[in-house]
C-alpha cells in the first residue's frame, strides 16, 4: 500500500472508521498553527497571517484527483465562483485537502482554482482542527480566523448541513473589517 497516491492508500486506512468531528478547537480559541505545502507556491504557515488579514479555512474532502466528495465538489466550485468576494472583504481563503502533491496539482489544474490550495496527506491538520473522518478521508470543516489568530466561526460537516453557507460566511467576514 502506498503512502498517499491512488484511492486505497495509508490515508484511506487511517480514515476508514467513521468518527464525528470534535468540539475543539472552539470559537474563541486560538487557531492551531500549521505549515503546509501549497500547489504552485511556497509552504503556507497560518500564523504568518496574524496581524495581516483574516483567513477562511476550508478543509475539503477529496479522495483522489478524479474522485470528489459529492457534497464538497459543489462547495469547491462555489468557493471558486465567490473567491473575489472573500478577497474583497480583506480575507484570504486557504483550501486544505488530504490529497498528495501529484493529486493536488492535478486538481488545481483541472478545476482552475484561483485560491491557495494546500495539501496534507497525513491529515494532521484535519485532526488538529477536530474534523471527523469516514470511509477513507477526513470530513470537511470550515473556520474563520481573525487578525489575532482567534477562531470566530466554525462549521463541522453533518449530513444535514454539509458545508458552511457562503452568504453566512461573507456576512461574518464583513464584520471583521
Amino acid at each position: 500500500m502506498t503512502q498517499s497516491s491512488g484511492f486505497f492508500n495509508q490515508r484511506y486506512v487511517d480514515n476508514f472508521v467513521p468518527l464525528p468531528g470534535k468540539g475543539e478547537p472552539a470559537v474563541g480559541q486560538l487557531a492551531p498553527d500549521f505549515t503546509l505545502p501549497r500547489v504552485g507556491g511556497d509552504p503556507v504557515k497560518l500564523s504568518d497571517y496574524r496581524g495581516q488579514q483574516p483567513v477562511f479555512l476550508a478543509f475539503t474532502r477529496i479522495f483522489t484527483e478524479k474522485l470528489f466528495c459529492p457534497f464538497c465538489y459543489p462547495h469547491i466550485q462555489d468557493l471558486k465562483q465567490r473567491y473575489s468576494e472573500i478577497v474583497d472583504r480583506g480575507t484570504e481563503l486557504l483550501m486544505i485537502s488530504s490529497t498528495d502533491q501529484v493529486q493536488s496539482e492535478q486538481i488545481v489544474s483541472d478545476l482552475d482554482l484561483p485560491y491557495p490550495f494546500l495539501y496534507n496527506p497525513t491529515c494532521e491538520s484535519f485532526r488538529n482542527y477536530g474534523a471527523g473522518q469516514a470511509l477513507g478521508a477526513p470530513l470537511p470543516a470550515q473556520y474563520i480566523v481573525d487578525l489575532d489568530g482567534t477562531i470566530r466561526f466554525r462549521h463541522m460537516f453533518s449530513f444535514v448541513d454539509h458545508n458552511a453557507g457562503m452568504d453566512e460566511v461573507l456576512t461574518l467576514l464583513e464584520g471583521l473589517q
